[in-house]
């Protein structure tokens, strides 16, 4: 039970009119920043919406500023036929469907390694995991093209037929082999999430384990797996967005291929329009179009992705 002086301490803070003043500014300058950020993120993603549904006419038309006043769909007719939009997104779905499962299993295997296997170097190599997320990709595009253009495993194919090595350009290839060898997209920060996870489960479920004769395999895909879920939620999410997002691997190694990201710039030349400022429209349009499945999805994934990203401790 309470002390009376307890009681009035909690009668002065609930009724004295400077505290009462200091929570509704607390509050009032929340809503306001809440509401700042709500409008910098969402503001250029309804008014991509806006321009995409009008016509030719609503360009020049100072009275139109959101809703259209010739409400039309040929925005999206042009931009989906000079994009190839149903091939493209196709490919895209089919390149980051791959990577995103491969690298996952690439990823959790060498965070478990990381975390809980003592081996010589180990240090070492996960300073260098570390290193490659804040490496530019740029530094070994050279290298890293001519690696696929002139594949070679040890020098096996080489030494068997002679030839310089498999040209891996123009397919998936690429991305395969760098999600299967956790060498693919961001996939030294995923390590790192892993990683942070893992050490973070008590070690005394793992000698639990141990004991009822589970080898490190069986630990790993029994135990450490399943109370895994939040951080493979959040990396699952992450790798398919920014998978889905990349142009620079997928111009790196993909001329012929169509994809959603680089098809924007094949639609910017394909479209035969003088008025530049309709042709950015278009553009828009298609942005919108490349955008859209991934605003669907989290639609359907974001009260996941944020209790996941809650029980990770991820943060900014």
């Amino acid at each position: 039970m309470k002390s009376p002086t307890a009681y009035a301490d909690l009668f002065v803070r609930r009724y004295n009119p400077v505290e009462k003043t200091k929570g509704f500014v607390w509050r009032l300058i929340r809503a306001v920043l809440i509401l700042g950020f709500c409008f910098v993120i969402l503001f250029p993603l309804f008014l991509r919406i806006s321009i995409a549904f009008r016509s030719k006419a609503d360009i020049y038309d100072p009275t139109v500023l959101w809703i259209p006043r010739h409400f039309t769909l040929d925005n999206f007719k042009i931009a989906m036929e000079s994009a190839h939009y149903l091939t493209s997104f196709l490919n895209t779905l089919y390149i980051t469907s791959s990577t995103t499962i491969i690298q996952m299993a690439s990823c959790t295997l060498a965070a478990y390694a990381f975390a809980r296997l003592k081996f010589k170097g180990s240090e070492i190599l996960f300073a260098l995991v570390i290193f490659t997320i804040v490496v530019p990709p740029q530094t070994i595009m050279i290298p890293l093209y001519l690696t696929y253009r002139y594949f070679d495993l040890f020098g096996l194919i080489h030494l068997f037929t002679g030839k310089k090595g498999l040209n891996l350009i123009d397919t998936f290839w690429p991305f395969i082999i760098s999600a299967g060898t956790a060498m693919g997209l961001k996939n030294g920060l995923y390590i790192y999430i892993f990683r942070q996870f893992f050490r973070g489960i008590p070690k005394e479920v793992e000698e639990a384990a141990l004991v009822d004769g589970a080898g490190v395999l069986r630990t790993f895909s029994r135990i450490m797996l399943p109370n895994a879920i939040p951080a493979i939620v959040t990396v699952l999410l992450f790798s398919f967005v920014w998978q889905w997002n990349d142009s620079y691997y997928v111009s790196l190694f993909l001329k012929q291929v169509k994809v959603l990201s680089t098809s924007l710039m094949d639609m910017g030349v394909g479209i035969k329009e003088p008025d530049p400022v309709y042709t950015s429209m278009l553009l828009n349009t298609g942005v919108l179009l490349t955008i859209a499945p991934l605003i669907a999805m989290y639609l359907f994934v974001q009260r996941y992705f944020v209790e996941s990203v809650e029980r990770t401790g991820i943060t900014g």
